[in-house]
């Protein structure tokens, strides 16, 4: 009696598997952005307007220099109580937090998920090339997770 295989035939496996499970396939590309020089009282007109909480800051040249939150905002309005200063008079270059984290645009959404827990950030911008291309946030991230459900996650 001869050994039967019951393996069957073999596919070739793909290459690479391109569904569409990087960052940059869910960020955000068309971003509210702010400029150093403008002043902290537009800043919290435009978060209001758009109901957004934070946005990325940006020279001439679209390079991203700095992130502006409402939590920056809200400090400029007490310091301003407390030394009795206009707030009319204050920069968004003076508010702003210069040291930004990143995100690679071909992380998957995967480990953007893993780098938000440890962060503890609502966004990450992307930059290519030092210039600003986009941003991802924990809502696009969960957003991607629903599209992807149906799929084999790895």
């Amino acid at each position: 009696m001869g050994i039967k295989s019951f393996q069957g035939s073999r596919r070739e496996q793909p290459a690479e598997d391109n569904s569409p499970i990087k960052v940059k396939d869910y960020m955000t590309r068309n971003l509210i952005t702010f400029k150093p020089e403008q002043s902290v009282e537009e800043v919290i007109e435009t978060l209001i307007k758009h109901k957004i909480s934070g946005g990325p800051v940006v020279n001439d040249k679209n390079e991203l220099i700095g992130v502006i939150s409402e939590g920056d905002c809200i400090k400029q309005i007490s310091e301003s109580r407390y030394y009795n200063m206009p707030m009319e008079n204050s920069s968004v270059e003076k508010h702003m937090i210069t040291n930004v984290e990143t995100i690679d645009g071909n992380l998957t959404v995967f480990d953007a998920a893993n780098k938000f827990l440890e962060a503890r950030r609502r966004r990450f911008p992307i930059v290519e090339n030092g210039v600003l291309v986009g941003q991802i946030s924990q809502k696009d991230v969960l957003i991607a997770a629903m599209k992807l459900k149906g799929h084999n996650w790895k």
